[in-house]
């Protein structure tokens, strides 16, 4: 396998704040790949620095052996990375459809005066978009909701709609932020089917969460970071067991307290 995304050594600093520090990680083309650490370790702040939305106080961000770091985040989603928001942002009040659509506008020639005068290029992007649309809302079943407004949506399938979106840009690669953040059980497992479904489809994704149990039953590879650092790397039954990732998660007071309990019980 080669790597679509390789990061090095990217930093970003707020003030003194070292939000994310010194991390490197490289994203093999076909998979899925976590990206965990307990809340507040840099996860989010270091998808918004891969994608342009913050710019790197250093490092470098390859994506497609092409240098993209510091691009901003029209350019680098032209290049094929499309991402989703940990909280959602749809047009709440357009229909699922037209959400989809504005993901295909991203990819046409139509600027605001084609748009005011219905021009010819309008026009056709226009049908390009909708066809287009439909077509991609048919490959994640969702075409039944075409018409419907995306605020009437249930929570999970807003979430799926999000994605959706993120797909109509044409991808190379996904990044997901959170995907499953305020989901039930049941809308969780129904993501893991889909974003499962995703990767067998032939795109590679990228997943943010803290949610541990999710991504160990999802990802074929993990970078764990906490406090802007970087753990732990590896597949998933060696994330599980590394110690730096149990302390994260648990603190190292609760670890030992956790090993004196199970010594008592041993000695009893």
């Amino acid at each position: 396998m080669s790597a679509i995304l390789d990061v090095r050594e990217v930093c970003k600093y707020f003030g003194g704040l070292k939000a994310v520090e010194k991390v490197s990680f490289s994203v093999e083309k076909g998979i899925i790949h976590g990206i965990i650490g307990p809340n507040g370790a840099g996860k989010t702040t270091l998808f918004n620095v891969l994608t342009g939305t913050y710019p790197a106080t250093s490092g470098d961000v390859f994506f497609l052996g092409k240098k993209v770091t510091n691009l901003p985040p029209e350019k680098v989603c032209r290049l094929g990375m499309g991402r989703t928001f940990q909280n959602i942002k749809l047009f709440k009040q357009m229909t699922v459809l037209d959400n989809v659509k504005i993901g295909f506008h991203s990819r046409t020639g139509t600027n605001f005066l084609d748009a005011f005068l219905h021009t010819s290029r309008y026009r056709r992007d226009e049908e390009f978009a909708r066809e287009k649309g439909m077509e991609l809302l048919g490959r994640v079943d969702m075409a039944h909701l075409a018409d419907n407004l995306a605020a009437n949506l249930a929570y999970g399938t807003q979430r799926r709609l999000e994605i959706a979106r993120a797909l109509a840009t044409s991808p190379e690669i996904l990044l997901l932020d959170e995907p499953a953040a305020g989901m039930n059980p049941v809308e969780t497992e129904d993501l893991i089917a889909f974003i499962r479904k995703l990767n067998v489809d032939g795109y590679t994704i990228v997943v943010i969460e803290h949610d541990m149990k999710l991504i160990m039953n999802l990802c074929h590879a993990i970078t764990v970071i906490d406090h802007g650092i970087k753990i732990c790397e590896g597949p998933p039954n060696a994330v599980r067991c590394d110690q730096n990732v149990i302390e994260a998660y648990l603190g190292k007071g609760r670890i030992g307290l956790s090993s004196k309990r199970k010594g008592g019980e041993g000695d009893a």
